[in-house]
């Protein structure tokens, strides 16, 4: 041991003040940090919000500016700024589906009612729709991911979900495994079945078969 050590072990009183001393030091660093944590968040709000606070109302007509919507999240501006925004844009209607896309969907479609007419087939519904988590980081990660087709029971409740792989969609490489690797994990957790039919691979033969297998029959 020190020599030290033992000059302040026969000094009981010194060392009492120095634990105390050093305890305070602590809770004062601690409530600095903490003073520049809330100074951050502060900032990072102030940032977010800063729309709102050049004027919350706007005359009708007027536009957003593109640039501060892009910085904004959709709660960062008000519903009016929104609207402004939105009545100064153009709009179209599209078709949900393409081609491709349309042709799986009515021989799904006619598969699965044919087999069973109490379920049917939703197309492009998005996963936080049909499955929730008490985890809001995950769930917002596969809240707005969506799915190309759902099969839903008698009781609107999706049992099965199905991915139609298109002739381009390996070209997306990484990226789309990535994002099929996310709904697959959140699916399976759900207990929601995951299917793949690939372009130029599957027959009306074999998609028969497969709702056959994952829709249990019905009376007609």
């Amino acid at each position: 041991m020190a020599p030290e050590t033992f000059a302040l072990a026969d000094q009981p009183v010194l060392m009492v003040l120095m634990f105390i001393l050093g305890a305070v030091l602590g809770i004062m660093v601690e409530r600095t940090l903490e003073k520049q944590k809330r100074a951050e968040r502060s900032a990072f709000w102030k940032g977010r919000n800063s729309i709102r606070r050049k004027g919350n109302v706007l005359p009708i007509g007027n536009k957003v500016p593109k640039e501060a919507i892009r910085q904004a999240s959709p709660a960062g501006i008000s519903a009016t700024e929104q609207l402004a925004c939105v009545m100064g844009a153009k709009f179209s209607s599209r078709p949900l589906l393409n081609r491709p896309e349309a042709n799986l969907f009515k021989a799904l479609d006619a598969a699965v009612v044919a087999r069973n007419p109490g379920w049917q087939v939703m197309a492009q519904v998005s996963l936080g729709e049909f499955i929730s988590s008490t985890d809001k980081d995950a769930y917002g990660c596969v809240n707005s991911k969506r799915v190309d087709f759902a099969l839903m029971d008698p009781d609107a409740r999706v049992i099965h979900t199905i991915e139609y792989q298109g002739s381009g969609h390996h070209l997306e490489g990484g990226t789309a495994a990535a994002r099929d690797a996310v709904k697959r994990e959140a699916l399976r957790k759900a207990g929601i079945g995951y299917h793949e039919v690939v372009a130029g691979h599957t027959t009306a033969g074999e998609l028969k078969r497969l709702v056959e297998k994952l829709v249990p029959g019905g009376q007609v």
